[in-house]
């Protein structure tokens, strides 16, 4: 396990590193205007213009450039804002922003994995009866509308019925939390839902379950035992992508609430050309969704002794 765990770490690592290569190329091919305000564009004569690329050194070998960007991240040194919070550490500007991000996917995911759950327990113990055909909807629903259009519908009926406020403030952070936490929630609910009742049906169904029901062996017994505890199993790797998707995936629901996190700070950095704040994001997300995928793997061979690790060219 271990040998397997340091590959598919240094996989991970590489994985990360082309990503971030390949945005750090687009970027520096884009036009050298957009290192520049409107207002300076206008003002600063050309070789004015040149003496700042040079100074940053935008006008080296782009190679050379790479190198000491790569220089850089090693010593996890990102750089400084110049336009969304100029003159600020990028690793400060993400820090306060990724504890804000961090703390509402940490309650989403843990109201999405009770509710979810359960949810699909439920539909299994009355399958094809009036609980089931309920949440049948409300996975189709979830699935089938536009999250924008979720969205406004939590956000109409939480403020006008439960007179929540619209807007995150820090001010009245547990209030405001409500229903942001709630858009956060709704899609992974209806992914466990979904997957709970699916994996529960699919053991029921199975030879192993016909002969403990023979053997006397009672129903709560064989749900707890042996139906939940394996249907659980393959949901387990889909946890640490949950949380860590939810963190750097709820750019819209973020932005629809005004949110200080992480979702809203690439798009400001995109809109006003900040290449420091671009890169940083960058590695933040190709990181949380790759680490997702580790997690995930690891935890599917902890929970399940099934799954071994083999040698070269087996299959686990």
């Amino acid at each position: 396990m271990a040998k397997y765990t340091v590959k598919r770490l240094l996989q991970s690592v590489l994985t990360v590193l082309i990503i971030v290569t390949v945005v750090f190329l687009l970027l520096r091919m884009l036009p050298t205007d957009y290192y520049f305000t409107e207002e300076e564009l206008i003002k600063l004569s050309e070789e004015e213009k040149q003496d700042r690329l040079m100074a940053a050194g935008l006008t080296d070998p782009i190679l050379v450039q790479l190198g000491r960007f790569y220089g850089e991240l090693v010593r996890l040194d990102l750089g400084t804002s110049s336009r969304v919070q100029a003159g600020l550490e990028v690793t400060e500007i993400m820090t306060s922003r990724f504890a804000v991000s961090m703390k509402m996917g940490l309650i989403s995911m843990g109201v999405s994995l009770v509710i979810g759950i359960a949810m699909g327990i439920i539909q299994t113990l009355h399958k094809d009866k009036f609980f089931d055909h309920l949440g049948t909807v409300y996975i189709i629903f979830v699935n089938a509308v536009p999250a924008l259009v979720s969205y406004s519908l939590i956000l109409v009926f939480g403020t006008r019925i439960f007179k929540l406020p619209s807007l995150y403030s820090t001010n009245d952070v547990a209030r405001t939390s409500v229903l942001p936490i709630v858009c956060l929630s709704i899609g992974s609910i209806a992914y466990y839902a979904l997957w709970t009742r699916r994996y529960m049906v699919d053991e029921l169904n199975k030879d192993y379950i016909r002969l403990a029901r023979i053997k006397g062996m009672s129903s709560k017994d064989i749900m707890v035992k042996h139906v939940l505890k394996n249907a659980f199993v393959p949901l387990i790797a889909y946890v640490p992508a949950s949380l860590l998707l939810t963190i750097g995936g709820s750019l819209l629901v973020e932005r629809f609430f005004s949110i200080p996190g992480m979702g809203p700070l690439l798009t400001d950095a995109i809109g006003r050309y900040d290449a420091s704040v671009v890169q940083g994001c960058v590695i933040v997300y190709a990181g949380l969704g790759i680490i997702g995928v580790f997690l995930g793997d690891i935890m599917m061979m902890i929970f399940d002794p099934r799954i071994k690790l083999t040698g070269r060219g087996e299959t686990r």
